[in-house]
């Protein structure tokens, strides 16, 4: 089983940038991608990004294209810089490992079997 833990939630203003982190342990793979998902009131959860095992390639949701970057050091750790936040960014952050994704674009089978973080909160006022 894999344990994933979030860090960096809070609150911010808009306009303003927050950092997310995201640490694996457990019975990870070194070659797994991992990836961001969030989920705000009422609404169902949803793709952010995604980074392959390597760090070599990556895709976003076209709603954070530019403003977010996805990025891991090691196999065990992700993080997720998020810029230019708007109050529609709001809502609880997820991190995903074990998302069968190789290159190009995202698709939603690729998460269909992942393992999930607690979440953290992000919320963005206006």
């Amino acid at each position: 089983q894999v344990q994933l833990v979030e860090s960096g939630g809070g609150l911010v203003q808009a306009g303003g940038s927050l950092r997310l982190s995201c640490a694996a342990s457990g019975r990870t793979s070194s070659r797994s991608a991992m990836g961001w998902f969030r989920q705000a009131p009422g609404k169902e959860r949803e793709f952010v990004a995604v980074i392959s095992w390597n760090g070599v390639d990556n895709d976003y949701a076209e709603s954070v294209w530019r403003r977010f970057t996805i990025s891991r050091d090691n196999a065990l750790t992700v993080a997720l810089q998020m810029n230019s936040l708007k109050p529609e960014d709001t809502g609880v952050y997820y991190c995903a490992a074990g998302i069968r994704y190789l290159r190009g674009r995202f698709s939603s089978n690729m998460a269909s079997n992942v393992d999930w973080g607690q979440g953290t909160q992000v919320t963005v006022s206006s």
